[in-house]
């Protein structure tokens, strides 16, 4: 039997995102080593790690807009080729703020194309019934980049240095590169699923009709509609407090571990990376278990994304609240394992709700969509940061789980809040056509 293309597509848009996130989590640790040795505060730590979503919102719309335009497979190759280039040429120096937050902003820029441009793509390549494991296997590759980071670059800091960890991502980048520039391509009609087709057409509008999903790329966006859309709002909410909650915890958890519970990164061993780990679990058994309510009519897809939504983010939730309960290791890392498990199961819910409601213009709702979870990095990594200082201006002791509170509470009450707008808002259903 031959190998169907879009399991390739699948899989090469998962390693994607895997090395995106190698590369977020590398510098996160780097960084904080690098940072930590001459005395950086936690404030403009903060600032340092929050830059590079302030890049990457800039270019999460226009991202989309590309990908609808030129195509998801081109925008991707790009946007490696950019960011590997900057990893692999720019100094991590601390003292030099400037080339620091410049690399980081145009790194956020490049990679901002990305997520847009996936979309894009599995939208044109996975059919309907394929759509929830497809996406989740995606995105899963975060958490496995996030996990693998987690195990590997301690030891490569310690050993190499923290400037070793741009030069391995950079290699990854362009590795990935090379890959996708050999194995991609625009979807043949042969590997999509059949419907009808009018008489006459042209080569765009055969190509989205005969998939059902992509729309012509001269055909006009609506973006009114999308920008009031209910549905939209609720997946845009969702997105929102799903990074909040991820971005804190990648680049602060580090820090609580070893500020919070005197442990560092490196005697942690294979530990560290059981929330990550967990997160690639929880994300696929979510999509495996999404496509088998929807195709076995067990429930429709209106409440099948709702139900994984709800469970996730609640049950996600209420592990943030008692995650600085924990005074010891195990304790922690099994609270933060089991919110990002669950928080990466919603993904089962909200992530592939674009698709839903908007299969042809589905890059572009990712964009929109996108831009907020983006926005939740820069508030929640630069205002995670600023609380640290404020308590430590208090005098009070960042050493205690105590003065940590705050730091876990406020993703928590935000994921039940996002869990309320989702029930109420949002819909399985097509909005646009």
């Amino acid at each position: 039997m031959k190998f169907p293309k879009r399991y390739v597509i699948v899989l090469l848009t998962f390693i994607c995102t895997n090395v995106c996130y190698i590369e977020r989590v590398g510098f996160s640790i780097a960084y904080t080593v690098a940072a930590d040795a001459i005395g950086v505060n936690q404030a403009n730590k903060g600032m340092i790690l929050s830059m590079f979503y302030y890049g990457y919102v800039l270019s999460q719309i226009p991202g989309g807009w590309a990908a609808q335009r030129i195509g998801g497979r081109r925008v991707l190759l790009l946007s490696f080729v950019l960011w590997s280039l900057i990893c692999g040429l720019i100094p991590l120096d601390p003292n030099r703020v400037t080339i620091l937050v410049l690399s980081r902003l145009f790194v956020g820029v490049a990679q901002g194309f990305i997520f847009p441009a996936i979309h894009t793509v599995l939208a044109q390549w996975v059919p309907p019934q394929e759509r929830s494991r497809s996406v989740s296997l995606t995105t899963s590759g975060m958490y496995l980049g996030a996990a693998c980071g987690m195990l590997f670059f301690p030891s490569l800091v310690k050993h190499m240095g923290p400037q070793s960890v741009f030069f391995v991502e950079a290699v990854l980048g362009v590795a990935w590169s090379l890959i996708w520039l050999k194995f991609s391509s625009d979807p043949p009609r042969i590997d999509l699923p059949k419907v009808s087709m009018p008489k006459v057409a042209s080569r765009d509008t055969i190509k989205a009709q005969a998939g059902g999903v992509v729309a012509p790329r001269t055909v006009k966006i609506p973006w009114r509609r999308i920008i009031f859309s209910l549905p939209v709002w609720a997946i845009v909410v969702n997105n929102f407090t799903f990074h909040y909650a991820l971005y804190v915890l990648m680049n602060w958890l580090p820090t609580y571990f070893e500020l919070g519970l005197q442990l560092s990164l490196q005697d942690m061993g294979s530990s560290k990376m059981v929330p990550y780990f967990n997160m690639f679990i929880f994300s696929n058994i979510g999509g495996v278990v999404a496509d088998h309510l929807i195709t076995r009519r067990i429930l429709s897809v209106t409440r099948t994304r709702k139900l994984l939504n709800t469970i996730g983010f609640v049950v996600s939730a209420f592990a943030l609240m008692a995650l600085p309960l924990f005074s010891t290791p195990s304790g922690t890392i099994m609270c933060s394992a089991i919110s990002l498990g669950f928080l990466a199961l919603g993904r089962a819910g909200f992530a592939v709700n674009h698709m839903d409601v908007a299969p042809k213009f589905a890059g572009i709702v990712m964009g929109v969509s996108n831009t907020a979870g983006t926005l939740a990095g820069i508030v929640g990594v630069g205002l995670t940061g600023n609380i640290l200082e404020g308590a430590k201006a208090s005098n009070k002791d960042l050493t205690s789980s105590e003065t940590w509170k705050t730091v876990f509470f406020v993703p928590a009450y935000l994921c039940i809040f996002s869990s309320v707008i989702f029930l109420v808002f949002s819909t399985g259903e097509k909005v646009f056509e």
